[in-house]
């Protein structure tokens, strides 16, 4: 494949399902995505969520790296702004030595779950430091330690691993784009999230012109989206259904990304603010193998990605893994 593919799965409960039915699903993804000779599979982290299986990326990816023999396998990404950097390192640290050159430690910025879950992941930390400070941290720690000086010098997230897990920062805004290009990492646009097409534009080019070349990296950018791939057209709108994404705006300023209207207004129940809400259509690239081809191609070339990360969320199993196989097909058929 000309353009690199990679999967993020949310590991969703679906109605019907149990949570392990959830995860095994999870582990049959990636197995096929391994099969179809994708680039990358990635989990999600969510908190206090009955339809999200994954809460811990760290796990599943451990147990993901030994079902599989050579995927890249990875976080969608990690929410470090509630945990230690040293900690993160050293879990990610573990991996990169029992799978080396296979590990993706992707960063996302979002809480990953309502305020409640954000108060008891944090509970107990005595300070609160800046993301992009914390990036810093995760990142020494990742190579080895601090220089003569730093209050942490000589202090190792052991083991240290010949192929550190590679750092990834994931987003839907321009100052998370412009945080990745300081840092010098590859950074992916979730455009299943924010679907707003002038941010996504903005994101990118802010990107690409404060990246940081003295970090001896290049630029990767990467596009996150939602994707259905059926035999018809009407399948494909069914398979798609009446998903939303919902915009909410607390008093404070803060925004963040829910699913209904039903989780924007617990979420600003239990942050104790006033919010307004914006409902969009969920943007779903959805059709035949040929019609979903031409769209990604499409999107591929507006902001210019290096790489495309696919999210299927449908129920029917069977259906997702048929997706995933026309997709490949597609683009077999006719290389770009």
């Amino acid at each position: 494949m000309a353009i690199k593919f990679g999967i993020l799965d949310q590991s969703i409960v679906f109605p019907g399902q149990t949570p392990a039915e959830a995860l095994g699903n999870t582990i049959k993804l990636a197995q096929l995505a391994e099969e179809l000779g994708f680039e990358r599979f990635w989990v999600s982290e969510h908190h206090d969520s009955p339809q999200m299986a994954g809460a811990s990326p760290e796990v599943l990816i451990s147990h993901l790296l030994a079902r599989t023999e050579k995927i890249r396998i990875g976080s969608g990404g990690v929410m470090l702004q509630h945990y230690s950097p040293y900690k993160v390192a050293e879990n990610f640290n573990v991996l990169a030595s029992l799978a080396p050159g296979r590990v993706d430690l992707g960063i996302g910025r979002a809480p990953g779950g309502l305020p409640r879950s954000t108060k008891a992941l944090q509970k107990g930390l005595s300070e609160t430091e800046p993301l992009a400070d914390k990036l810093v941290e995760l990142e020494k720690f990742l190579h080895g330690s601090f220089d003569d000086g730093h209050p942490l010098a000589g202090l190792q997230a052991n083991p240290l691993p010949l192929l550190p897990a590679d750092i990834y920062l994931l987003g839907t805004s321009v100052s998370s784009a412009k945080l990745a290009a300081e840092r010098g990492y590859p950074y992916a646009f979730a455009l299943f999230i924010n679907n707003d097409p002038d941010t996504a534009r903005a994101a990118f080019d802010t990107y690409r012109e404060f990246f940081n070349p003295d970090k001896g990296t290049r630029p990767v950018a990467i596009l996150a989206l939602s994707v259905i791939a059926a035999d018809t057209e009407e399948e494909a709108a069914e398979l798609a259904g009446h998903f939303k994404s919902v915009r909410v705006t607390l008093a404070s300023g803060k925004t963040v990304n829910v699913g209904s209207l039903e989780q924007a207004e617990e979420f600003a129940k239990q942050a104790g603010e006033t919010y307004t809400a914006e409902v969009r259509d969920a943007d779903i690239t959805r059709g035949t193998k040929e019609t979903v081809r031409a769209r990604l191609i499409e999107l591929r070339d507006t902001y210019d990605a290096d790489e495309l990360i696919f999210t299927t969320i449908v129920p029917d199993f069977q259906k997702r893994v048929r997706s995933f196989r026309l997709l490949k097909e597609a683009f077999e058929e006719q290389p770009v």
